[in-house]
């Protein structure tokens, strides 16, 4: 399972980066926020699903409060590179928008792994849920600001994602959306399960006490 986990993530990585970079029109929000969607809800829980729990896995010596921790800095990247500024400067250049990609993956992925490890630790409370539905809070916010904002944030010019044509305002709007479908379902999705995981480890931690 875990061989299929690290499997479907390489190729998943593979073709968003190539994507990214080589596919998309670095003007289309949209198809940046595709990306963004793709690298920290689906590629990072598969590269946490692959880890965690083997010798590679750093979180297993992670105090249980590492994950809000982890939450919050996913928070910053997240916001920061959807800076206005920033998000120009990502466009003009292949080697930022590179530096952008890893960063998402990186903070990503040590946030799923922190999660899901304080999820199969009965003493590490629910940090690893909250930190997950905290995230699903910001994300869900962002999307709302770029969905309903009244005028184009980044760029007034038309652009084209996958051979659409999308003015300024509906590119936005498109990206929004996918982060509100996406990130913020995800995530929740995320911090429930991470709930029952914790909530087995707790009834398997008693029952295994009293057979002692």
């Amino acid at each position: 399972m875990r061989w299929a986990f690290l499997i479907a993530m390489m190729a998943l990585l593979v073709t968003t980066v190539w994507t990214s970079l080589l596919v998309f029109d670095p003007r289309a929000f949209s198809g940046h926020m595709g990306t963004h969607m793709a690298l920290v809800a689906v590629i990072a829980p598969l590269a946490a699903l692959a880890i965690s729990g083997t010798r590679w896995d750093p979180s297993r010596s992670w105090h249980p409060g590492t994950a809000l921790l982890l939450s919050f800095v996913e928070f910053v990247v997240v916001w920061t590179w959807h800076v206005p500024a920033i998000r120009e400067l990502a466009e003009s250049s292949a080697a930022i928008r590179f530096l952008e990609l890893v960063t998402f993956l990186i903070s990503g992925s040590l946030l799923w792994l922190a999660c899901i490890g304080a999820g199969r630790k009965a003493d590490a409370g629910l940090g690893g849920a909250v930190a997950l539905l905290l995230t699903s809070m910001h994300m869900t916010l962002l999307g709302v600001l770029l969905t309903m904002a009244p005028r184009p944030l980044y760029g007034a010019e038309d652009v084209t994602c996958l051979g659409v044509s999308l003015t300024a305002s509906q590119d936005q709007q498109l990206g929004g959306i996918v982060m509100l479908i996406v990130g913020a379902v995800v995530y929740l999705a995320g911090g429930v399960g991470t709930v029952a995981m914790y909530l087995s480890a707790a009834v398997v931690q008693p029952n295994e006490g009293q057979r002692r």
